[in-house]
């Protein structure tokens, strides 16, 4: 690999280290934003530091929400949700203008990303493109009533209506992509938004509520920010009706007993301990690339990413010096640096939590075959690691890493691999990876995820398909007119005849009709 950055000292498997400063000058106008409450910006009634996680210093000051300030949001809100659910046409306009509006701020976006989030400047402009895809999606998709009945006998309609308030918290490792999985179909459904970034990653949030000011209505979508305990005081409030969460387990738990009382809905997308099953038949040089950089991508920061490799004894030495070359070759560095893969861990919890991880593997008798600790430089940097010799049991195969460090663990059986695939509380996705399809798709409709990807990782993850985990992973699901419909209740309408047309109640589609005679059920527009 040709690059212009020079070495990390550290011996075999160190990644290339790029050299650089912290958050580029550029950046300026972007360090200075306001809350967006009422379709007007509100300054905080505190601050909160964001730190640039390639140099471990503050380089910007966040507003911080009261819980007054909260309220207040949350009142804008519901203020604004009676009017923005009757125009569908306008829920339609406004989500392909916020789509526009985002896309020509992409690069000064991206920018923002890369220096709050840590990840490379190509990673952060891939994010802020998939919320505008995620945007014109929803735009098109349709809540159609669905007929049940329409004879000599009655008529039964369902429609879909909003909820309400939608209280959304966003991660710090996707916090536009992912808060606008949430806010895209929330809109759609007809509800209004209170979007809370995390700490950690609150400025580009922040920015895209000033840009859509102009957008959507006041009170529509608002945007607050601040330290704990503002997620739990946003997930309690009377105000909100669905609750949409994604983060840590522990904390969605939290999430979910504070939205109990109210008996909110509520949807989470929680850890995973994904794996990867490499089968006897596989061709570790046709599969490392695809395998490693569905471990590592984000610096391994990304709930779906591969946790854990389960790989057939016969492939095992050619896959692990196939994934420590890509590792000891991936350029590590500042994300705003040309050339840089893998930028550094966004918090210096993860940071300490991977090391700490790493550490316990190797104690526990793993082999480092690439990598195995942190870049002697500032910052939250950690080399890519790849490590064997290391069995269920030891944390960093049980428990979800979230960083660059990838166990390979041996198997003899398929039955045996599949076991351990299972043997975890969590079920988010996992992939299978073979040169025989039909075998690979077996064993994949054995695993016990909530997506599951044969020679690819993660390739599911498009707008259009339902995302979500089983057991630990979550409840609920995001995307598609699955996630859509999440946003909404079921209503029933039985009249002794077909009903006139109501004002904002579409007309049944063609096909929605059942056959003379009798009644059948219509469809739902995808």
């Amino acid at each position: 690999m040709t690059t212009t950055t020079e070495s990390a000292a550290g011996g075999p498997g160190t990644g290339a280290a790029a050299r650089g400063t912290g958050a580029p000058g550029a950046l300026a106008a972007l360090t200075e934003l306001s809350m967006t409450v009422g379709g007007a910006a509100l300054a905080g009634a505190g601050g909160l530091e964001v730190i640039d996680p390639a140099t471990a210093e503050a380089f910007a000051t966040a507003p911080a929400a009261d819980r007054d300030q909260l309220d207040t949001a949350m009142a804008a809100a519901q203020g604004a949700f009676d009017a923005w659910r009757r125009d569908d046409d306008a829920r339609r306009a406004a989500l392909l203008a916020a789509a526009d509006v985002l896309a020509a701020a992409l690069p000064t976006l991206a920018t923002t990303l890369t220096a709050e989030q840590g990840k490379p400047l190509a990673e952060a402009r891939a994010e802020i493109a998939g919320a505008c895809l995620w945007l014109r999606y929803y735009a098109g998709v349709e809540l159609r009533p669905e007929v049940v009945q329409d004879d000599s006998r009655g008529y039964a309609r369902i429609t879909r209506n909003p909820l309400g308030v939608v209280a959304a918290i966003a991660p710090w490792n996707f916090p536009v992509a992912l808060g606008l999985w949430k806010v895209a179909p929330a809109l759609r459904a007809g509800n209004t938004v209170v979007l809370k970034p995390s700490p950690d990653t609150p400025l580009t949030t922040l920015a895209v509520g000033e840009l859509l000011r102009p957008v959507l209505p006041a009170g529509v979508f608002n945007v607050v920010s601040g330290p704990d305990p503002l997620g739990a005081w946003l997930a309690a409030h009377p105000l909100a009706r669905r609750v949409s969460f994604t983060g840590a387990t522990a904390t969605g738990r939290k999430v979910l007993a504070a939205s109990v009382d109210d008996l909110k809905r509520v949807s989470l997308e929680l850890g995973g301990n994904d794996p990867a099953i490499v089968l006897p038949d596989a061709d570790p040089a046709r599969i490392a690339e695809g395998l490693f950089w569905g471990a590592f991508r984000n610096n391994g920061q990304f709930c779906l990413a591969v946790k854990r490799v389960y790989v057939h004894r016969r492939r095992h030495a050619e896959l692990v010096e196939a994934l420590a070359a890509l590792a000891g070759a991936a350029v590590v560095g500042p994300g705003h640096v040309d050339g840089v893969q893998l930028g550094p861990l966004t918090n210096v919890r993860q940071f300490r939590r991977v090391t700490e991880l790493v550490g316990d593997a190797v104690h526990h008798g793993a082999t480092v075959a690439a990598g195995g600790g942190p870049l002697d430089r500032p910052g939250y940097f950690h080399e890519p690691t790849v490590l064997t010799g290391v069995e269920d049991g030891v944390r960093i195969v049980d428990e979800e890493q979230f960083g660059p460090a990838l166990p390979i663990v041996v198997y003899d059986d398929v039955d045996d691999a599949v076991a351990r695939a299972n043997g975890t509380s969590f079920g988010l996705t996992a992939s299978v990876w073979s040169s025989d399809l039909d075998h690979a798709t077996a064993v994949a409709a054995r695993l016990d995820c909530g997506q599951v990807c044969v020679n690819a990782h993660g390739a599911g993850l498009r707008p259009d398909l339902p995302f979500g985990g089983h057991r630990w992973s979550g409840l609920g699901v995001e995307n598609g007119r699955w996630g859509l419909e999440s946003f909404t209740e079921p209503q029933v309408l039985v009249t002794p005849a077909r009903p006139a047309a109501n004002p904002g109640t579409p007309p049944a589609a063609p096909g929605d009709e059942p056959p003379a005679g009798g009644s059948a059920p219509g469809e739902t527009a995808p």
